[in-house]
């Protein structure tokens, strides 16, 4: 939430943000060139800067900056001025991948994610991005890997589908998922967590709270909550009072018991956000809960949750 998504946030308060996260034990920390279109990379860069042993960084390809020119409407308020634009071609790649670590002011980082793949993003644009992809920005990561530019390569992404798309054709390392293996959503445990946890590719779950809502928030999937996803919402909520649990503990606490899931990254813009967070994740949850869930239909039988 770095880059100002929907809503400002000041250098100071971003600063806070992070410095709240480091004190509460953050170890490891997400980006992108399009948030904020570099700003998010450059303030976590200028904190980095501060810190005495360097976290986990991931950030992501596939957008390009075109700088000093008008934005138009991507959802950051009072961003950097420049023109994100979709480029999986290994030149880009290369020219994206030198410019986030001048933002970060870091040689090297420990992962690297192909952003937005896929279908959700691309529509009828998909499988033409997608050889480009398979051409270019996937080839350009291998060797950054072999440089030691990187650790890892994988994807930064919103859907399954491209997640097994790729699978299908090149080994990868890593996959941040964003909003699809939640309280709300459990359909990974069909095909891609089985995979990822047969092939060991690390699942970083992001958006546990499906943009907000089981946080409390308005948004769902990066827009308004539909009347079925408000209901479920609600039973949810329902059966987390009666265990006095916040429904947001439990969102973000039940990802993490699947074998397959390594981190769950929500967004945070605020120093109280992150404490909020660092709370929540650590409060104890009875198992009685889960098992109401379960019995209640609002969470899969098959899903593992937390001991």
């Amino acid at each position: 939430m770095l880059g100002n998504l929907y809503a400002p946030v000041s250098d100071a308060e971003a600063d806070s943000a992070l410095r709240a996260a480091s004190t509460g034990g953050v170890h490891y920390y997400d980006t992108a060139p399009f948030y904020g279109h570099g700003l998010s990379e450059a303030r976590l860069g200028r904190f980095l800067a501060s810190m005495e042993t360097r976290p986990l960084l991931s950030t992501k390809v596939g957008r390009s900056l075109a700088h000093g020119e008008m934005p138009g409407e991507t959802g950051f308020v009072d961003a950097a001025r420049a023109r994100p634009y979709f480029d999986y071609s290994a030149g880009a790649v290369s020219r994206q991948v030198a410019e986030s670590l001048g933002r970060l002011a870091v040689d090297n980082v420990d992962m690297l994610l192909v952003h937005d793949l896929g279908a959700f993003t691309h529509g009828s644009a998909h499988e033409r991005q997608f050889d480009t992809a398979m051409a270019g920005a996937f080839p350009a990561l291998a060797g950054l890997q072999r440089q030691g530019i990187t650790r890892a390569i994988g994807l930064g992404v919103n859907e399954v589908a491209i997640c097994l798309q790729v699978l299908a054709q090149i080994d990868i390392d890593v996959i941040l998922l964003a909003g699809r293996y939640t309280l709300l959503e459990q359909a990974p445990l069909d095909d891609l967590l089985p995979l990822c946890e047969a092939r060991g590719v690390q699942v970083i779950v992001g958006g546990p709270f499906n943009s907000g809502v089981l946080a409390g928030s308005p948004h769902y999937d990066y827009g308004a909550v539909p009347p079925a996803v408000a209901a479920r919402v609600q039973a949810l909520s329902a059966i987390c009072a009666r265990h006095d649990v916040p429904l947001a503990a439990a969102a973000l606490q039940f990802p993490l018991a699947h074998p397959a899931v390594c981190s769950v990254i929500p967004g945070s813009s605020s120093a109280a956000e992150i404490r909020a967070n660092i709370t929540l994740v650590a409060r104890p949850i009875p198992a009685a809960l889960w098992a109401d869930l379960k019995q209640a239909g609002l969470l899969r039988a098959d899903a593992p949750v937390p001991a």
